[in-house]
């Protein structure tokens, strides 16, 4: 007879497809990205990711008590400086009264058990747009490894729950793991950017941030010379295991949907949670081309997020999350 074994079987209506499926998502999945901004009343979309807002911190309440209400406790934050507060050594990062310090600060007061991860990186407070301090043209690793220490060492007096070290300079992890335990706090995590390409999809990200590296003579045009060339794979597992050794406990890779690939060797190689950052191109993307017609927004957004999960990522961080979940939650 043919033949006795027949797949289809399983995939007969959505109720067996639902009860065989390898994969879910659901709320705990996510990391919320957050963008912050100086001032009042302030809830103003990016221009290049439709339906993304930076807030100010009188009107991120809202914003928290939707999140927490659909089940999406874990948030990410990024804060956008002030031009006159920039400099080459990204001083105002390490202010305990600066903008990100105050963040933290006020969504512990809301909601006490949402869990708060930093960005730390100096691009958002560098007058060059760059993850590190210049020097004689180049950017300087080491100097700017002890500055992210140290500025680390400020969100987690401010009271975040974890720092996100998204810079790519080497040693950075073992120098800011040393001094969160100096300094007595051990239970504070590091989720590193371990695997961080220079990507072209970052750029609504850096419109929403300014924070793109600025067109001057006798500086870096670009961050190649810190993030991962996207023609490389082992190296991604190098840069991995260098993290895991100076004591990351999450790791992430970056981009998301054009590194599926990394995505999976990193889970397969290495026995710690595995984040992702589905990031601001491919979310503009997607926008757009819904907005064109050309794709179905909803359908394509769980796809692509449930390719994450199937590729092994442990965490999510993504600009969707609120809409995946007014979705599944129904």
């Amino acid at each position: 007879m043919f033949p006795l074994k027949r797949n289809r079987r399983l995939r007969t209506n959505e109720t067996i497809r639902g009860l065989v499926r390898e994969n879910h998502i659901t709320a705990n999945d996510f990391l919320v990205p957050l963008f912050i901004v100086e001032g009042k009343g302030i809830k103003e979309e990016i221009a290049s990711m439709p339906n993304y807002y930076r807030y100010s911190l009188d009107q991120l309440e809202t914003e928290l008590h939707e999140l927490w209400s659909l089940g999406l406790k874990s948030v990410l934050l990024f804060v956008k400086v002030p031009d006159n507060l920039k400099d080459n050594e990204g001083k105002e990062a390490i202010n305990p009264n600066g903008l990100m310090q105050r963040s933290i600060k006020y969504i512990k007061s809301l909601y006490p058990e949402m869990l708060v991860m930093t960005d730390v990186a100096l691009d958002p407070y560098s007058a060059y747009g760059h993850d590190g301090i210049i020097d004689k043209g180049k950017i300087v690793n080491d100097n700017t490894a002890d500055f992210l220490a140290q500025m680390s060492l400020s969100h987690a007096e401010a009271g975040a729950d974890f720092v996100a070290p998204s810079d790519m300079m080497d040693g950075r992890i073992l120098l800011i793991r040393e001094t969160l335990e100096d300094n007595g706090f051990t239970d504070v995590g590091i989720m590193s950017y371990s695997a961080k390409y220079a990507s072209a999809f970052y750029g609504p990200f850096r419109d929403a941030l300014d924070s793109a590296p600025v067109d001057m003579a006798d500086i870096p045009k670009d961050k190649k010379t810190y993030q991962m060339d996207s023609a490389n794979r082992i190296e991604a597992l190098r840069e991995t295991e260098m993290d895991i050794d100076e004591g990351a406990d999450i790791v992430m890779v970056k981009p998301g949907m054009p590194y599926l690939d990394i995505v999976r060797d990193v889970k397969n190689e290495f026995d710690v949670p595995v984040a992702v950052y589905q990031v601001s191109g491919e979310y503009a993307m997607l926008k757009a081309a819904a907005e064109k017609g050309w794709l179905n927004h909803d359908e394509v957004m769980l796809e692509s997020i449930i390719a994450f999960k199937r590729a092994g990522a442990d965490i999510i961080a993504s600009y969707f999350a609120k809409d995946i979940l007014k979705i599944i939650n129904i």
